[in-house]
């Protein structure tokens, strides 16, 4: 972190509070905040909830090209402790021969991508995120397509990779989300269950930090 606790403005914060330039024409008018304001022509930031406006895009045209997700904010790069890896998500939806209800992809851009530590993660966060949007639009799961720019493995973890390689493959568990929760906002832990979960023993490297 760059701030003692605190990432600084990335990920979940432009996500969800994406700040946005607003000029008012208005002699009075009042902010998002609360704030009274007296001149005309003043500036305020206003903040943009990308991923409510996500969701209702889904719901309201699911078959559009606009439902993108991005925390690629250039204006406040210097902002954040690192500059977003995952940076841009696009979801569509597609219809299958036969099945009943359409369902929800996403494909994700990653810039820089840790293949060891960092890929794995992301791909289970951004698999789970995927579901949690195609549950609460009501949509079947379809894929997640990941798009890597610089993928490396890190000299340090070259070891822990080669541990890995030997490891067989076991079942994937199955996803389980709570029927009764219909906004996503309303999520809770207890709302998100992995069944059928087993692992090899856990294999620990080193974080690697690189801009």
């Amino acid at each position: 972190a760059k701030y003692d606790g605190d990432l600084g403005r990335v990920y979940g914060v432009q996500w969800r509070k994406w700040r946005t330039p607003v000029e008012h024409k208005a002699a009075t008018y009042k902010d998002d905040f609360g704030s009274t304001y007296h001149r005309e022509g003043y500036v305020h930031f206003k903040e943009v909830d990308q991923l409510k406006q996500l969701i209702e895009g889904i719901r309201t045209d699911p078959h559009g090209r606009r439902h993108i997700l991005s925390a690629w904010n250039t204006g406040e790069l210097e902002a954040m402790a690192l500059p977003p890896c995952h940076c841009f998500a696009q979801f569509y939806v597609t219809h299958r021969s036969g099945a009943e209800r359409d369902s929800l992809s996403c494909q994700m851009y990653q810039r820089s991508c840790d293949m060891f530590l960092g890929v794995p993660f992301n791909i289970a966060s951004y698999s789970l995120l995927t579901a949690m949007l195609a549950h609460v639009c009501d949509l079947d799961v379809g894929e997640f397509v990941h798009t890597l720019g610089d993928a490396h493995i890190y000299l340090n973890h070259i070891e822990q990779v080669n541990e890995q390689l030997e490891n067989e493959p076991l079942l994937a568990p199955q996803l389980w989300l709570n029927p009764d929760v219909k906004d996503i906002d309303d999520f809770t832990m207890a709302d998100i269950r992995l069944d059928g979960y087993t692992s090899h023993a856990a294999i620990t490297a080193p974080m690697a930090v690189w801009y």
